[in-house]
Parts: C-alpha cells; sequence; structure tokens
C-alpha cells in the first residue's frame, strides 16, 4: 500500500570506543552487540527471573512450526493496514521514500509506554479513525489502542487534518505546531477517559529530534540515512546504524547503570533500524545479485546482529509460553499492579531475561532448521521479535492463542512508566 502523505507548509553525541575502523569502513558481521553481553551480565546479576530450558526448546518447536505455517517473514510488516510502505522497486529519488522514512522515523521515537489503568476497557486511551489505508479496511472506523493507537493518531492527522505531523521541520519548531497541535493530534476516543501517557514527554522528544535532523540532515531521517551510508561506504551494518542512532539522539539512548556496569537495551534504537528493514526489505531474500536497498553491502542488512526489543509485553508472552518463569515474589508484584523502577532489580531482570530468551530460542530454531537441512539465516530474534509481539497482540484482544504446547497462565505486564519502552 502507498499513501501520498502531505508536505509541510546543537547535537549531543557519545562516542563509543572502537565502533570503526579507520576511514569509517565497516566492521563486518563479527561485531558483537552490546545488547547482548551486557545484557547477559544483567540477567545473571539480578538473578531473578529465570529462563527454562524445557520451555526454549518446546516454544522454538511452536515458533519455528508456526513461522513456516503461517509464511511469517520480515515482509509481514507491510501487511499491517496502518503501516505505510514505500513503492516498489526502491528508487532513492522517489519523493514518497523520504516521507516513509520520516514517519518510521517518527513512530519509532514515540513507542513508548502505551499500558493503561484501564486496561480492557473502553475507558483505557484509544484513537478513533479507521482500520487501514485500503479497501474496506478504509471504510471502517475502530478505536486502535496500544501501539496502534500511535500509528493511528499520526496516519490520522495526515490523512484527514492535514497536518504534516511526521515532517521534522514542522514538529521540531513550536511556531509551526505547538503543544496544543500535538494535542489535538494525540486526542482520545470520545469514549476514553485517558489521554496518551507521557504526553509532555512525547512533545520534549519531538522537539529536540526534530531539531537534530534539521541542524544536521537536512531535515529528514532520509538524510540520516544518506549520512549513514557515506560514513560506512554503503557496507554499513543493522548494528553500526544502531549506534549511529543512539549517539546521535539521546532519547533513544536507553542504558542504566547497575552493579557497576551499564547495561544497553537500545529498544527502540533497533526497532527503528529493525523496522526501517522490514519496510524496505525487498520481494524475495536479500542476496549479492539481489541486495537489500539500504544496506546492499551487508548480507541481509546483517539484521542478526540485532536482539529482541526488550518491552512490557514480550516478557509476558515469553512467560506464557514458558519460556520465562517468573519467582512467586515477582508475580505478587505483578498481580498487585505495584509500579517498577526503571533501573530496579525486577524490572531490569525482566527485560535482560527476556533478550537472553529470545537469543537462546533463535538459536533453537537454528539447530532444528540445520536438522532439517533448511537455510538458518532468515531466522533472527528481530523477526521472532515481531511474531511474539503480534502473537501478545493477538492475545490480548481475544484474537488469538496458543495451542499444541504448554502454557502459563497470562501474567500482568510490569508497569513501568517510561520513555525507553
Amino acid at each position: 500500500m502507498t499513501v501520498t502523505i502531505p508536505k509541510p507548509a546543537a547535537e549531543h553525541t557519545i562516542s563509543h570506543a572502537g565502533l570503526k575502523e579507520k576511514d569509517g569502513n565497516a566492521l563486518g558481521e563479527t561485531e558483537q552487540n552490546p545488547v547482548v553481553t551486557s545484557t547477559r551480565y544483567a540477567f545473571e546479576k539480578t538473578d531473578l527471573v529465570q529462563v527454562s530450558d524445557g520451555g526454549v526448546k518446546s516454544a522454538a518447536q511452536y515458533i519455528y512450526h508456526n513461522l513456516k505455517v503461517q509464511s511469517y517473514t520480515p515482509r509481514t510488516w507491510r501487511t499491517h493496514p496502518l503501516h505505510i510502505c514505500p513503492p516498489e522497486p526502491y528508487n532513492p529519488s522517489e519523493p514518497l521514500n523520504k516521507s516513509v522514512f520520516d514517519w518510521i522515523f517518527l513512530i519509532s521515537s514515540l513507542n513508548f509506554n502505551f499500558w493503561s489503568e484501564k486496561e480492557g476497557s473502553e475507558e483505557r486511551f484509544g484513537v478513533e479513525w479507521q482500520e487501514g489505508w485500503e479497501g474496506a479496511a478504509a471504510k471502517n472506523k475502530m478505536v486502535h489502542t496500544g501501539y496502534w493507537s500511535l500509528v493511528a493518531a499520526l496516519d490520522r492527522a495526515m490523512a484527514d487534518d492535514g497536518i504534516p505531523i511526521t515532517d521534522p521541520k514542522f514538529y521540531s519548531s513550536e511556531i509551526l505546531c505547538p503543544d496544543s497541535l500535538i494535542e489535538h493530534v494525540f486526542r482520545p476516543a470520545e469514549s476514553c477517559l485517558e489521554t496518551i501517557p507521557l504526553l509532555q514527554s512525547r512533545i520534549a522528544i519531538m522537539r529536540e529530534v526534530g531539531h537534530i535532523l534539521c541542524t544536521n540532515f537536512g531535515g529528514s531521517f532520509k538524510g540520516f540515512m544518506d549520512a549513514f551510508q557515506s560514513r560506512y561506504n554503503n557496507e554499513g551494518t543493522a548494528l553500526q546504524l544502531v549506534k549511529m542512532v543512539v549517539d546521535t539522539f539521546p532519547s533513544f539512548r536507553d542504558e542504566v547503570w547497575y552493579e557497576g556496569r551499564k547495561v544497553y537495551l537500545w529498544k527502540r534504537a533497533q526497532i527503528l533500524v529493525a523496522e526501517t528493514w522490514a519496510a524496505f526489505y525487498p520481494p524475495s531474500p536479500p542476496s549479492p545479485s539481489n541486495p537489500h536497498p539500504l544496506f546492499p553491502g551487508a548480507r541481509g542488512a546483517s539484521i542478526h546482529q540485532l536482539t529482541m526489543f526488550a518491552d512490557y509485553r514480550v516478557p509476558q508472552i515469553l512467560h506464557h509460553l514458558r519460556i520465562l518463569e517468573y519467582p512467586p515474589s515477582l508475580l505478587s508484584l505483578l498481580h498487585s499492579g505495584a509500579p517498577l523502577e526503571y533501573g530496579s532489580r525486577e524490572e531490569l531482570s525482566l527485560r535482560a531475561a527476556s533478550i537472553v530468551a529470545v537469543e537462546r530460542v533463535r538459536e533453537e530454531i537454528c539447530l532444528l532448521m540445520r536438522e532439517n537441512g533448511e537455510d538458518e539465516d532468515g531466522v533472527t530474534s528481530v523477526l521472532i521479535d515481531f511474531y511474539l509481539w503480534d502473537l501478545a497482540k493477538e492475545i490480548e484482544t481475544g484474537d488469538g492463542n496458543v495451542e499444541g504446547v504448554q502454557t502459563a497462565a497470562v501474567a500482568p505486564i510490569h508497569r513501568t512508566r517510561s520513555i525507553w519502552y
């Protein structure tokens, strides 16, 4: 689906030592993601949430089977009815591509903290808009909740209100785009008694990232991508792009100190890169003769270097699938609805264990594929995360369930008010 998007009427960086070789050449696919190593440390140090070997094996079989049966691939991203997808074949001069880059960037900048005190109620924050861009979905109205409320709000602003809300030149300006207009963009459905969580933080982030893009990258995430490709001579990897995002935009710097060591979570930075990768993923898997248009020098964009995106919804489904084991003390906290502070032992254990667990699931699925003589390159933690998040949302809305594998009762999500996820 392609949609025409209306046009609109000092950077802080941290140096990551050893991220590049001389002259900006790509380090290749052997570079290790600090999210993997630091969260393994946090998982061991917090020693609270555990990963079940048996749960990993049985869930890996289940996920492997469903990825095949459902033909679940990176192209599945394009099938979500609210997503805006670039035209194909890819043409860097196509004006719509710049708008798609900016849409994905703003979505990822604001993709945090949609859990509600009124979970399961029509009174929770939601956005009323059409079900999707095309066909019958474009004619039917519904109230979108959670992450989809963000997507629907931005889509509605562009399509119905003529507001160029995803253009950094527009949303970075308090004159062109005052706070009151942003509040209007995120107006709730009539039935809702809540506003979008952390609205003022979202506005501040829009100003910050918009200013950085306008000051340094020509006022577009496409300019940022051009700078990335120039820095790495079109051979940059997904992980190098994540690090450039984290270095450039403070509000993507999801890091916490624990027991004397920095732990890197990088949820939104990784999902920004992964969704950009998925949105522009070619109709057939990338190869030397058919490279990914944005990562032509890296096999499959080296997306296998990235981890899952540690949020509050995927840990819930990992526990439901018996991959994660929660101690009674943590279950009691979750059922009580008690808030968990960002960086606390409980909160960090849930996120770190999720990353460790999905890495283990990926390794188990790759083992199954090797045993069956199948190419394992396409199985990544990113793809597994996409699948698990979709499954969790289906279970949340009552549109899906897990069959053929032993499950645990669905536990509440952990409640942490944070811009980081």
